[in-house]
C-alpha cells in the first residue's frame, strides 16, 4: 500500500513540474512576442521567477527519490556490501538531520518575507519562500524514506 501511495505521490509532484515547466515556457514565449510588439508585459519575470524556484525545488526532490543527484561515491565503492549500507544510512542520518534544521529556518524565512511585496505583481514574498519549505519538506521526506528502506534488514534470497 505504502509503495502505490508513493508512486501516486510521485507522479503528481512529476506532472506539477510538467506544469511548472509548461507555464515557464509559454509565458517567456509570450512576454517575449508582447515586447516584440511594443506592449510588455510586466509581471512576466516576476511570474517566471515564482514557477521556476517552485519547479526546482520539485525536480530536486524527483531526482534525490531517483537516486539521480550529484554524490561521491570513491568511499563507498572502496567497502563491502554491509559496510557500504551503514555509511549510506549514516549518510542519511546527517541529511536528515541538516534538511531538518534548514526546514526550520526556511519557515522562519517565509513568515519574514510575507509583508514583503514583490515588484509589479505585489505579490508577498512568502509565496516565493514557501518553495523551501515545501520543498525541504519533500526531501525530508524522500530521505526519511529512503533510510527506513536501508534499515530495514536486506531480504534473504533463498536458494533451492
Amino acid at each position: 500500500m505504502s509503495r502505490q501511495f508513493g508512486e501516486i505521490f510521485r507522479r503528481v509532484e512529476t506532472g506539477c513540474a510538467i506544469l511548472l515547466l509548461t507555464a515557464i515556457v509559454a509565458l517567456v514565449a509570450i512576454a517575449s512576442v508582447a515586447r516584440a510588439v511594443g506592449s510588455p508585459i510586466i509581471w512576466s519575470i516576476e511570474i517566471a521567477q515564482l514557477c521556476f524556484v517552485w519547479l526546482c525545488m520539485l525536480s530536486a526532490d524527483l531526482a534525490l527519490q531517483s537516486d539521480r543527484h550529484f554524490g561521491l561515491s570513491v568511499l563507498s565503492d572502496a567497502l563491502d556490501p554491509g559496510n557500504r549500507r551503514m555509511l549510506e544510512l549514516g549518510n542519511k542520518i546527517v541529511l536528515i538531520a541538516l534538511l531538518g534544521f534548514l526546514l526550520i529556518y526556511a519557515w522562519i524565512n517565509m513568515q519574514l518575507m510575507h509583508p514583503r511585496l514583490i515588484g509589479a505583481t505585489q505579490m508577498h514574498g512568502s509565496y516565493i519562500h514557501a518553495s523551501m519549505v515545501v520543498g525541504l519538506s519533500l526531501l525530508l521526506r524522500t530521505m526519511i524514506s529512503q533510510a527506513y528502506t536501508l534499515a530495514r534488514p536486506p531480504a534473504k534470497i533463498e536458494t533451492p
